[in-house]
């Protein structure tokens, strides 16, 4: 058989697209067996992750990572299949990977802390949390930055990288906390009365817990008064209530029992005050000069 004169052997074009044709079919079927298990295997695995209490959000990414795996050798197998060289299509993927790396190395960065804050939780959602400068309540975690809501209702959004660099203080990953509290007296009250007074009202806040029990001790004899500091525990949801109804308690007590709670003052000493005063008067005294 010629064509545009050139012979072509009908039999060997045959066998050659036959040969093809099953490599593609079977290229197509190790495709799709391959991402059928794969599906399943990634399923099992988060289930597996599930049940171990791993964060959901590190056990959603793991999934899609390995599935993502589990897919590029899927591929490379059914490419191999065909006749097509996998050593330089991997290289080709190295490569690109590494430019990726180089620029996007800041979120990278955030997104490994975000696997390592999901991972190891030093803190959850809804936590209550201080992280550098910034306190407030976690309303979520992503792996690429957290989310705070402060007190007054602000929204603070802190890259993952910049926590796991930092001190966090967890206010509420344990269920009590302790309140305390500094109130100064002056220092001609009675310092017994005032502790007692003190540690009265603490032990009858119904918030207040008796084991351990409250304790007040003199902790600083400052320039203007005496600092008596209370120690008392409560669980973290009470700590806030309890600590501004002990202050409001404490004025009110200290009012009616005549406790000085005072405030900063400076005395000041001006030299040679006395002897400008006494000139003063000496002048006031001289007699004045009667007209003729």
């Amino acid at each position: 058989m010629e064509f545009l004169g050139f012979t072509l052997d009908a039999a060997a074009l045959t066998e050659s697209a036959i040969t093809i044709a099953i490599k593609i079919g079977l290229a197509l079927l190790i495709f799709w067996a391959g991402r059928w298990l794969a599906k399943k295997l990634v399923t099992f695995a988060n289930r597996l992750m599930i049940r171990s209490h791993l964060e959901t959000t590190a056990a959603n990414f793991l999934s899609r990572l390995l599935y993502g795996i589990l897919l590029v050798v899927v591929v490379l197998a059914a490419l191999n299949q065909v006749g097509v060289h996998t050593t330089s299509v991997v290289a080709i993927l190295g490569g690109a990977a590494v430019a990726i790396g180089l620029s996007l190395k800041d979120q990278l960065s955030n997104f490994a802390a975000g696997i390592m804050i999901v991972t190891f939780r030093p803190f959850i959602k809804g936590d209550y949390v201080q992280i550098s400068s910034y306190t407030g309540t976690v309303a979520e975690i992503t792996l690429v930055n957290t989310h705070l809501t402060t007190i007054n209702n602000h929204d603070v959004i802190i890259p993952n990288s910049d926590i796991t660099t930092s001190a966090v203080i967890n206010y509420t990953a344990l269920p009590n906390r302790r309140v305390d509290i500094t109130i100064g007296v002056g220092y001609d009250a009675n310092l017994k009365t005032a502790k007692a007074l003190i540690l009265k009202l603490a032990k009858e806040n119904p918030m207040s817990f008796n084991d351990p029990e409250p304790i007040v001790r003199v902790t600083n004899l400052g320039d203007n008064a005496v600092d008596l500091t209370l120690n008392v525990w409560t669980t973290n949801a009470d700590w806030w209530s309890m600590q501004c109804d002990l202050l409001e308690q404490f004025k009110e007590v200290f009012d009616n029992e005549k406790i000085d709670i005072p405030f900063p003052q400076r005395s000041v000493h001006i030299k040679g005050l006395d002897q400008m005063i006494n000139t003063m008067d000496q002048s006031q005294k001289l007699p004045m000069d009667k007209k003729s």
